[in-house]
């Protein structure tokens, strides 16, 4: 039985399982940016993380994939810093791990009910933002298991 094709980097690279199953212009994004920083900083993390910082202001992650955002820009405040002076704080920094905590309270509730995050009628912001995380994070675990 053949199998799916996966798509690489020009490094070799395998796409992230959460993109494989993404859209094809997030992929693209994603590729796009890991190549040209792979050619700047070589193959490793440092390239991964430019290019999910990238993916970032235009998709946020929901579930097991990510998902167009309707209006472009940094989804936390990690990816809102960037820049060189970034890289030497990174320790002191969180991602929200694709979940963009910039939109409005009412999206993140939506996304939360898409999730079938349980209590969320009841949360802040933050609290559906990290429930979001959390239910992402199950979804994609999930999704690798099948």
């Amino acid at each position: 039985m053949p199998t799916k094709k996966r798509s690489t980097t020009s490094s070799g690279t395998d796409l992230p399982s959460t993109l494989e199953r993404s859209p094809k212009k997030a992929q693209e994004t994603w590729l796009a940016t890991h190549d040209a920083a792979v050619e700047q900083y070589g193959e490793g993390e440092r390239a991964h993380r430019t290019a999910f910082a990238s993916l970032k202001h235009s998709f946020e992650k929901v579930g097991d994939h990510w998902e167009e955002k309707g209006q472009k820009g940094p989804s936390d405040r990690q990816a809102a810093r960037g820049g060189p002076d970034a890289r030497a704080h990174r320790d002191d920094r969180e991602s929200a791990g694709g979940v963009d905590v910039n939109a409005s309270k009412q999206h993140l509730y939506d996304i939360a009910k898409r999730l079938g995050v349980s209590g969320r009628s009841r949360m802040s912001k933050d609290e559906l933002a990290d429930a979001i995380q959390k239910a992402n994070n199950r979804a994609t675990a999930a999704a690798r298991d099948r």
